[in-house]
């Protein structure tokens, strides 16, 4: 029998931003456990904002389950938070009730901050370091400093050991600032994998006593870049057939979602979404080929192949949550293919 250090994994009740939580049991297996093996565990909701003092009981459903490359026989354990049946999701539990469908494809872009006592990493004590220019994908201590690279490549990483679909990771258009990749089949599977992402980040930088900062404008109204989480998508349908009737048909509908839309791409959106910084105005659609200040990019590729392929939203912020800014582009997606036979209109009536 091994002893495994089992971290199970949760996201908090804290609006509008949850936060990542995270315990240890020990557990005894013959070999690495199925996810079915895995028991429920309890938590005090009451330091979470998910329960009152008087009735605390909150319960961990383990939902994904990981290798965790910096433990030995570690495991870390996603988890969804149910009422203290068990079986009743939580209140703040977004990922129950979600729309999913397997043959929808999520590709997310999550932008980042390092932060070092109050700062970006690499600003100076005052003021502001040279303009930006050199360190969008740059090379060099003066363009990423000494450090960064070596947590990136590091959390690169660890999530590959773990077996998350970690995509490609780059040092993005601000000082300080980086961005990595995660792409999924289904929108559970892909912002699963994105929580845990973010979560092995976070934990990574306790030991380089730098803080991760997902805030989407945390300079404020400045000449600095905020920080996104673009995501890219596609389902079977748009793969598959798509045509451009279908793909007007598709930008209408969110044009027409645009407030839905906007109320789950992360907080604070309108401080990032003003039309400048290769951003479109949060309370304007619009869409464009190859265009970067447009609510949906669309490819060159999608065009050239018949508007088949996928396609860009820009407008998900960096401290949004990958569940619902997933489900809501589904939501939307489904009302464009209503009537088409697609297994996503048929998931979303089914819902």
């Amino acid at each position: 029998m091994t002893k495994f250090k089992l971290e199970y994994i949760w996201l908090d009740g804290y609006e509008p931003v949850p936060n990542l939580r995270g315990k240890t049991q020990i557990k005894a297996f013959d070999s690495f456990p199925t996810l079915e093996q895995l028991p429920i565990w309890g938590f005090d909701g009451s330091s979470t904002k998910q329960a009152e003092g008087g009735s605390s009981d909150c319960m961990l459903k383990p939902i994904r389950h990981f290798p965790d490359p910096a433990r030995k026989d570690g495991i870390l354990v996603l988890c969804e938070v149910m009422m203290p049946d068990g079986v009743t999701p939580h209140a703040s539990n977004k990922r129950a009730t979600i729309l999913d469908d397997e043959g929808a494809w999520f590709g997310f872009e999550q932008e980042y901050f390092f932060y070092k006592d109050g700062r970006p990493l690499g600003f100076p004590a005052q003021g502001y370091p040279p303009p930006q220019g050199p360190y969008y994908c740059g090379a060099g201590f003066s363009a990423v400093g000494s450090v960064a690279r070596k947590i990136v490549d590091e959390h690169l990483d660890l999530c590959l050991e773990a077996g998350i679909n970690h995509e490609g990771i780059n040092a993005e258009v601000a000082k300080g600032q980086w961005e990595f990749q995660i792409f999924g089949k289904g929108s559970k599977r892909a912002a699963d994998e994105m929580w845990m992402a973010r979560y092995l980040l976070q934990r990574l930088c306790e030991k380089y006593e730098i803080d991760v900062e997902y805030h989407c404008k945390p300079l404020g109204d400045t000449d600095w870049n905020g920080s996104g989480m673009h995501a890219n998508f596609s389902t079977d349908y748009m793969r598959t057939t798509g045509g451009k009737p279908y793909f007007e048909k598709l930008m209408a509908a969110f044009d027409k979602n645009l407030m839905d839309h906007i109320a789950v791409y992360g907080p604070d959106n309108d401080k990032r979404l003003t039309g400048k910084h290769e951003t479109a105005p949060w309370n304007k659609f619009s869409y464009g080929v190859a265009d970067r200040g447009a609510s949906i990019r669309v490819p060159h590729s999608f065009v050239k192949n018949d508007y088949k392929g996928y396609l860009e939203d820009r407008r998900p912020n960096s401290q949004g949550d990958p569940y619902q800014i997933a489900s809501q582009i589904l939501k939307t997606i489904a009302e464009a293919e209503a009537g088409t036979g697609s297994s996503l209109s048929e998931a979303e009536a089914a819902a």
